[in-house]
């Protein structure tokens, strides 16, 4: 998969685009990253990539000129996605992480910055992705937490595949709680149905420990969770 990012700051992305998992698949060539600074794109002798709004305000906006001009200077691949990273953009979750993983060959990730874009960018973009209802300085943030989300669901970058089913949101429910050695640590000792090599149990036990996390850290996720399973229910039986 190769990821453009239009971004105004492109060495906000050298540390995390080299470590760790995500460093590793980029070196095997499972995803490409590629950072475009749109001041690289204006005419001016001083690249001006901003400018104050009409009809006044506080703040300066990013013009349209510059990042039309990076865009269209990509290569395009089948399967692309013209992403603007902001506050007003669809919450960023599990099931699109997946969904763009699997669709997508091509992300161009535009990353706002000062008080936003130009309105006029949004005829360029496909989708507007948010990474929550607060407010960051920009949108490199944002879109590193794309990136890695995306990256890491893409074949060959996690070694255990199944680590990525049995994990937080992938199921509709949140992770169950997981122990390593020592088996007694300040006298909080790992429960004894996982020391007892009873497969099946040790399974319930973790299903249902999903359930009872979910409800009291997340009961909203348990609800939709509760309501999609008795629809599955209800499906199943009409057929």
């Amino acid at each position: 998969m190769r990821f453009d990012i239009v971004t105004l700051f492109p060495d906000c992305f050298t540390s995390v685009l080299s470590s760790g998992l995500l460093g590793k698949a980029l070196a095997k060539q499972i995803a490409q990253v590629n950072l475009v600074n749109p001041r690289d794109f204006t005419t001016d002798k001083h690249h001006k990539a901003d400018d104050e709004p009409y009809g006044g305000g506080v703040g300066m906006l990013m013009k349209p000129e510059p990042i039309f001009t990076a865009v269209e200077s990509l290569p395009i691949l089948p399967r692309r996605e013209i992403i603007l990273m902001s506050p007003q953009g669809q919450v960023m979750n599990q099931p699109l992480l997946r969904e763009l993983a699997t669709n997508y060959d091509q992300l161009v990730v535009i990353c706002g910055h000062y008080e936003g874009v130009d309105e006029r960018v949004l005829h360029l973009v496909t989708r507007e992705v948010s990474l929550g209802d607060f407010i960051l300085t920009g949108g490199e943030i944002p879109s590193m937490a794309l990136i890695n989300g995306v990256i890491r669901l893409l074949p060959g970058t996690v070694g255990k595949v199944e680590s990525l089913k049995a994990e937080s949101f992938e199921e509709g429910l949140l992770d169950y709680p997981q122990y390593t050695r020592p088996a007694n640590f300040r006298g909080w000792k790992v429960p004894d149905v996982l020391l007892s090599g009873n497969h099946a149990e040790i399974a319930r036990w973790r299903y249902e420990q999903q359930i009872q996390r979910t409800g009291d850290r997340r009961p909203d996720l348990l609800e939709k969770w509760q309501q999609e399973k008795q629809g599955s229910r209800g499906a199943e039986e009409q057929g």
